[in-house]
């Protein structure tokens, strides 16, 4: 069930009786663990809201405020920055759209709001939801999305929407056509944040970020799971955040969900498969118990496409140091291992452990499950059983009291709308950043792909078009998902010094790398005049205005490529640099 059609549904249907006014308080005490701010606000009740906020809980059918409502309400009515933890369907939606009621000015015609989603399916419900709250106070909410045309989002900016529901692809659109303005924004609002600060949404969330207003923002975060990499990304866009964290009253269940996905055991490589596509971790440990198992597992990954690698004893210990540092440095997203091969590694910003098969004795399950969830932060913990796996595990959990869930297997269907929807927002992202003169280039192709996707007689045309999805797909996995990467872990001892020195051979490096492919642009620049076709003074002598034309150019390109070269010299042996200049 969708988390706005359990908050309906919790209002007054007789499937879910409401309960009485302050009864959230006493749910809160008896089945919620709660974790709030050192400054804690006091919980709030239905009746102690501003009348407009208590007409709008009428439209909607409720009749007392759920757990997660009656904790939050009060920071984002005083305005300030929070983070949000709460399960899928407790009532966050309400959270957040409640508090708007006294903020948004009906009479100004500007986008007051911004709600943030990761689903165009999100993105509608959250803005029905909100028809439902603000019917009759003259605030008009508008859903943008991708996927769909310009036009009717176009005339709802234009008639002067005061909340603005969207993915952020498509608001990056109108912001850049100019059809959207923040100037005038109050609220901002992060829903699924541990999607929005994910694979893939990151960098348009950042440039979405530059279109905000100069001034202070009030901004807040609403997820189920807040992953590490969540956890440090959210400093970027808030100001001094607080937590307040509601988790029901489980051993385990506060930082980490222990989930459990049935297979056939021919079926469990696909089924990982889908995991990681529809999980979309930032980064996992997949724990096998043999040597071979890894080195299987492993092969499918990289034949997926997936940055990923392995770690077994049977690894020289070159191999393994090689493993480790790409494991430092981030630039490992997927590690396959045996219990003995990751004692001791910490993968940082880890989001997930996978179980491909149970481990052999019990205490090997907290050992595998305690590498994520560290530091207070949420984590995953899914395994993959069969029959005899799941009692082996269940036996597992009545040990330790730790509650599993099941979680179904994902279909070939949800990975399609999952991967595509990931997809579709790098393919805009990109789309956005080409020129005038790259996108006349692109149109020359339309007609091809529209007849490729209309045949109808058994051709191949959409399996073409989805092959070409499909390497922009494995491109997109083999990029960095963030700007810096995954935070760097340094040996120990190392300080700034050693950052510092770092830095400055990247830079070298990266200036060593620009210089020779300005060179190389410039050579061909110099054999394309060469060997063009003259149409005036074609057989000028050596004198001749095209000859002159010639020399000039040369004489350009060799004056960069020698101030290049002076520049390279100095950065790199100082003493050089006098000689260079008397022979020149």
């Amino acid at each position: 069930m969708s988390e706005l059609t359990h908050e309906t549904a919790c209002g007054a249907s007789a499937a879910c009786p409401a309960a009485p006014a302050g009864d959230a308080a006493a749910l809160i005490e008896e089945h919620i663990s709660v974790i709030e701010p050192e400054d804690a606000l006091p919980r709030v009740s239905l009746e102690e809201l501003p009348e407009a906020m208590r007409d709008a809980c009428g439209r909607a059918g409720w009749t007392s405020l759920m757990p997660v409502q009656s904790l939050a309400l009060p920071y984002l009515m005083e305005g300030r920055d929070i983070m949000v933890q709460s399960r899928t369907g407790s009532g966050k939606t309400g959270a957040y759209l409640l508090p708007l009621l006294p903020r948004l000015d009906a009479e100004k015609k500007a986008a007051q709001a911004l709600v943030l989603v990761p689903t165009r399916e999100l993105a509608v419900q959250v803005e029905h939801e909100a028809r439902t709250l603000f019917a009759g106070t003259g605030i008009q909410p508008a859903a943008v999305y991708g996927g769909v045309g310009y036009k009717k989002q176009m005339d709802a900016l234009r008639d002067g929407a005061q909340l603005i529901v969207g993915t952020p692809g498509r608001v990056l659109d109108h912001l850049l056509r100019r059809t959207l303005s923040l100037d005038a924004l109050r609220l901002l609002v992060f829903d699924e944040a541990d999607r929005m600060l994910s694979i893939g949404f990151y960098p348009d969330m950042k440039e979405v970020q530059r279109h905000l207003p100069r001034r202070r923002v009030h901004t807040c975060m609403f997820s189920a799971t807040y992953p590490p990499h969540v956890l440090r990304l959210a400093g970027e866009f808030m100001d001094s955040p607080a937590m307040l964290s509601l988790s029901r009253k489980e051993v385990h269940v506060a930082e980490v969900q222990h989930l459990f996905c049935a297979c056939r055991p021919m079926e469990k490589d696909r089924v990982l498969v889908r995991l990681l596509e529809t999980e979309n971790p930032a980064s996992a440990i997949i724990f096998c118990n043999t040597k071979a198992n890894v080195h299987y597992v492993t092969s499918v990954l990289q034949g997926f496409g997936y940055c990923a690698d392995e770690l077994s004893a049977d690894l020289s210990q070159s191999r393994r140091e090689a493993v480790l540092d790409k494991i430092r440095r981030g630039a490992l997203q997927f590690l396959v291992a045996t219990d003995v091969a990751a004692r001791g590694i910490d993968i940082p910003a880890l989001s997930h452990v996978f179980l491909y098969e149970p481990p052999e004795d019990h205490e090997s399950y907290i050992h595998r499950a305690g590498r994520t969830g560290r530091a207070g932060a949420a984590g995953t913990v899914i395994s993959l059983v069969d029959v005899m796996q799941r009692m082996e595990l269940e036996r597992i959990a009545r040990h330790f009291k730790i509650n599993l869930t099941e979680l179904p297997a994902p279909t070939d269907e949800d990975v399609a709308t999952v991967a595509g929807a990931r997809l579709l927002t790098v393919l805009e992202a990109r789309f956005r950043k080409l020129n005038g003169l790259e996108r006349l280039r692109v149109a020359r192709y339309a007609p091809l792909v529209r007849s490729l996707a209309a045949q109808d007689d058994g051709g191949d045309g959409e399996l073409m078009l989805a092959m070409l999805l499909d390497a922009c797909h494995q491109q997109s996995l083999q990029e960095s998902r963030f700007p810096e990467g995954l935070p760097e872990q340094r040996p120990a001892g190392e300080g700034k010094s050693g950052r510092s020195r770092r830095k400055r051979s990247s830079r070298r490096e990266k200036e060593a790398r620009d210089g020779e492919a300005a060179e190389r642009r410039e050579a061909a620049e110099v054999a394309v005049e060469e060997n063009a076709p003259r149409t005036e003074g074609e057989d000028a002598p050596d004198g001749g205005p095209a000859a002159e034309g010639t020399r000039k150019s040369r004489s350009r390109s060799g004056r960069r490529r020698r101030g290049r070269g002076r520049s390279a010299q100095t950065d790199a042996a100082p003493a050089d640099a006098a000689p260079t200049a008397q022979a020149e």
